[in-house]
C-alpha cells in the first residue's frame, strides 16, 4: 500500500481557550483524547507505545518493552482534535511544556508537499497563530530541553 505523506507544524499557544472557542464552529469533528506516550531507548528512530489514559489495567508490553530497551521518556497530555477539511488539528496541553497547537495536512496521493504548508500557513492566519509561535521538534525533545 502507498505510504500517505503529511505536512505537519506545531506551535506553542499563548491562549488555548480561545483558539478552541475559534475552532469549534468550523471543525467537522470534534474529540478529546488524554494520552500517555513512552519513549523507548533503540538506535535509530523512535519507539513510542501511545495509551490513552483512560484504559485501566497493566501493559505487559509496556514493561517487556522498559525491561529489555529502557525508557527514554514520556509525554502525558490531553490532546482536543479537531477535522477542517484534510487538516487534522490538535490542541495539546502538555504537561510539563504548556499548550502547543498541531496542524497535520494530510496530503493527497501525487500531492505536492508545497500545496500542503500553504494550506497549513492559510489556517494558521485564520486562527491568528503567529510565525514566531512555531516551534520544532517532538514533545519529548522539547522536554528534554526544559
Amino acid at each position: 500500500l502507498p505510504s500517505r505523506m503529511n505536512v505537519e507544524i506545531k506551535a506553542r499557544l499563548s491562549d488555548r481557550d480561545a483558539l478552541l472557542r475559534c475552532l469549534e464552529p468550523m471543525a467537522e469533528k470534534h474529540t478529546v483524547l488524554r494520552q500517555k506516550d513512552t519513549f523507548f531507548r533503540v538506535a535509530h528512530g523512535r519507539l513510542k507505545l501511545r495509551r490513552s489514559t483512560e484504559a485501566d489495567g497493566h501493559l505487559p508490553l509496556q514493561d517487556m518493552l522498559d525491561r529489555s530497551l529502557g525508557t527514554l521518556g514520556t509525554v502525558c497530555k490531553e490532546r482536543h482534535l479537531f477535522l477542517v477539511g484534510c487538516t487534522r488539528v490538535h490542541v495539546d496541553a502538555v504537561q510539563g511544556l504548556g499548550d502547543f497547537l498541531e496542524l497535520e495536512v494530510v496530503l493527497r496521493e501525487g500531492q505536492d508537499p508545497e500545496e500542503g504548508r500553504a494550506t497549513a500557513e492559510a489556517l494558521m492566519a485564520v486562527l491568528g497563530v503567529q510565525p514566531d509561535s512555531l516551534e520544532s521538534g517532538s514533545y519529548l525533545d522539547l522536554l528534554a530541553l526544559h
